[in-house]
């Protein structure tokens, strides 16, 4: 965890620093404190470290907190900010850039745990997004290419002869893979496996239709019909609710 604070008075960085490394907030976690005087030195640090937190004061020799804020966007991440003032007045003014928080001075530690465990929270969840679009993503290779989908837009998968065709809402890819290699990589109980060659979204299921010998059929949202292999037709059926 990096934490920045940017404010002209040393004693004000040096308490909070204090009361920031005294939090229960971060469950033995590492923290890395920086301290800033002024906008430009502060924006140098938010370059060269990337921050998650920042503390900000708001009247800084003239400077106003407020310009620090609007100039994040050109950064290639998006820090948190706590404002820490000694002024009430900008509170209003502080939530519309997006302010996570914003505290008084003087600083009461109770106060100071609240908004780092505010920003905690708001971090680990905004991690939490990045991870599930990261596996929600599929890397095939080609003969020529690598292709990158959503799981989400699969609707199957089918061996034939060593090639692995891959059905998505847009494209068909062909590979020379395996249907347990694709297996491995989706995530999610929808992806369900209905025959030893085949494998479907169970989301991207438009009809149940009765096939030869007593078995079934899907017909999928772009039109192709997949059959069910006799020993997956109970497992396919309960899925479906047939």
């Amino acid at each position: 965890m990096k934490i920045l604070i940017i404010d002209d008075e040393q004693l004000a960085r040096t308490e909070l620093a204090y009361l920031i490394n005294q939090s229960s907030c971060f469950n033995n976690e590492q923290v890395n404190i920086f301290q800033s005087e002024d906008i430009n030195h502060g924006l140098g640090i938010l370059i060269k470290e990337q921050i998650d937190i920042i503390f900000l004061d708001i009247s800084l020799n003239g400077e106003n907190g407020f310009e620090l804020a609007q100039q994040l966007h050109q950064l290639s991440y998006s820090p948190l900010i706590i404002f820490a003032t000694a002024y009430d007045e900008f509170a209003a003014k502080a939530f519309n850039v997006d302010a996570i928080d914003y505290v008084l001075k003087p600083f009461e530690p109770k106060r100071i745990d609240q908004a780092l465990f505010k920003a905690i929270k708001a971090l680990n969840k905004r991690s939490d997004i990045t991870t599930e679009s990261l596996t929600n993503l599929l890397t095939i290779e080609l003969q020529d290419r690598n292709v990158v989908i959503k799981q989400d837009s699969l609707i199957s998968a089918t061996v034939n002869d060593g090639i692995l065709t891959i059905i998505t809402k847009t494209e068909q890819y062909q590979t020379k893979n395996t249907l347990s290699w694709i297996k491995k990589r989706l995530t999610g109980t929808k992806f369900v496996q209905v025959h030893r060659k085949s494998l479907v979204n169970l989301e991207a299921v438009k009809e149940v239709q009765p096939w030869f010998n007593h078995t079934i059929i899907l017909i999928m949202t772009n039109g192709d019909k997949v059959q069910v292999g006799r020993s997956y037709q109970k497992e396919v059926k309960q899925l479906l609710g047939v």
